[in-house]
């Protein structure tokens, strides 16, 4: 899974339109234009197609954190240069404020059932010893069931598909 296509799915899931994502990216004092996000959403076969790099994502992610949860006191949070599921996952995780129980659900509404000690597996420092890589088969049925859980197909326009991609 790319960045954009996590972008774009979020975007969707939470119906925001390009103001409310350059709020976001705002949250964490991080400027973006209109054009940048029209181009991150476009297709990858689309000749205007720009992809959202680590940096940017995890910007997006940190200001969403703070969309969904507040402002924290102190610092803004700094922005990984590298991102990978494992982070993504987290992070997502933190936004909507869910506990290990409701990930579990969420999963079950995409139809994928995984033990909690393998979701905790996928929360742990990459040095743990039980640390498990988040693959994007788990990530990409995490989305999912954001997605069926915060716009179900009854309040959907239109049917979205993933991207034939392999796990």
């Amino acid at each position: 899974m790319t960045n954009n296509d996590i972008l774009r799915r979020i975007r969707y899931i939470l119906d925001l339109n390009d103001n409310k994502v350059i709020a976001i990216f705002n949250h964490v004092e991080y400027p973006v234009t209109r054009e940048q996000i029209s181009n991150w959403l476009k297709k990858e076969d689309d000749a205007d197609y720009k992809n959202c790099n680590d940096n940017q994502f995890a910007h997006f992610l940190n200001g969403l954190i703070t969309e969904k949860r507040g402002k924290k006191d102190g610092p803004i949070p700094k922005a990984e240069k590298s991102l990978n599921n494992n982070l993504i996952f987290t992070k997502l995780k933190i936004a909507f404020n869910l506990k290990a129980e409701d990930v579990l659900v969420i999963l079950e509404l995409a139809d994928l059932q995984i033990s909690r000690h393998e979701l905790s597996a996928f929360f742990r420092k990459p040095a743990h010893k039980h640390y498990r890589s988040c693959k994007d088969q788990i990530l990409r049925n995490f989305i999912m069931g954001l997605q069926l859980k915060y716009r179900p197909p009854s309040m959907a326009t239109e049917a979205f598909a993933w991207p034939d991609q392999e796990a």
